[in-house]
């Protein structure tokens, strides 16, 4: 396993190498000790899976504010998307700039995302499969996302937006008086 790092503090890139041979391959997806050093105390509480039918769909851009903020490990299981993670963190340096990365069965990448950042993603296939551990549980009455195409954060997403859900189109922009996410 191999982590690097991005240029948004605490946003982790890891890279898992694959050992095959003529029955197929094995990757260790997950080690709790290698990624400690960059989350101490790390601790899944939750594991979801989801599904996107369409290239070019987006879903996102999600976080949990506190007391149920929460660091999301996610990797693409089928498919390749256009993963984005945007700093909402209060006081960052790196305030409101995102970093995006491509996933894929393929690339055998990750993403490990800390508390306060919002996340989404655009299928860049059909039939996209993704696999997300969060140190949370999901928590409706915490939830909260900003728009995917803010022009405050002027996301470049590589294809034309062809579906997203009703509640990712009616988050509101960011305006001047947001404070970002106290974590």
């Amino acid at each position: 396993m191999k982590i690097d790092a991005t240029p948004l503090s605490g946003l982790q890139v890891i890279l898992n190498a694959a050992v095959g041979d003529a029955r197929g391959r094995f990757t260790r997806v997950f080690c709790e000790q290698e990624l400690g050093p960059i989350h101490p105390n790390l601790h899944f509480t939750q594991i979801n899976l989801s599904e996107t039918r369409d290239q070019g769909a987006v879903r996102g851009m999600h976080y949990q504010l506190p007391p149920s903020a929460e660091a999301k490990f996610i990797r693409c299981l089928r498919g390749r998307v256009f993963d984005v993670a945007v700093d909402l963190r209060t006081g960052s340096r790196t305030f409101l700039q995102w970093h995006a990365i491509e996933l894929s069965y393929d690339n055998q990448r990750a993403v490990f995302i800390p508390e306060g950042f919002a996340h989404g993603f655009q299928a860049l296939t059909d039939d996209v499969q993704m696999l997300y551990l969060h140190t949370a549980p999901y928590a409706p009455q915490h939830e909260a996302g900003v728009r995917h195409d803010d022009p405050s954060l002027a996301i470049t997403w590589p294809l034309p937006v062809t579906m997203l859900s009703d509640r990712d189109r009616g988050y509101p922009s960011i305006d001047d008086g947001f404070m970002g996410v106290r974590v």
